[in-house]
């Protein structure tokens, strides 16, 4: 395996790391925000 290839390996498992941590992160502070602004704004 080159090392070109190595690094294209790297990138797409970083890439799918983040977005399973980021998914239910992003979607945790939608909600956050969602309830306090419910919370003040009545």
């Amino acid at each position: 395996m080159s090392d070109q290839q190595t690094g294209s390996d790297q990138r797409l498992e970083i890439v799918l790391a983040w977005t399973v941590v980021g998914i239910p992160f992003a979607y945790g502070i939608y909600n956050s925000v969602k309830a306090a602004l419910d919370l003040f704004t009545g």
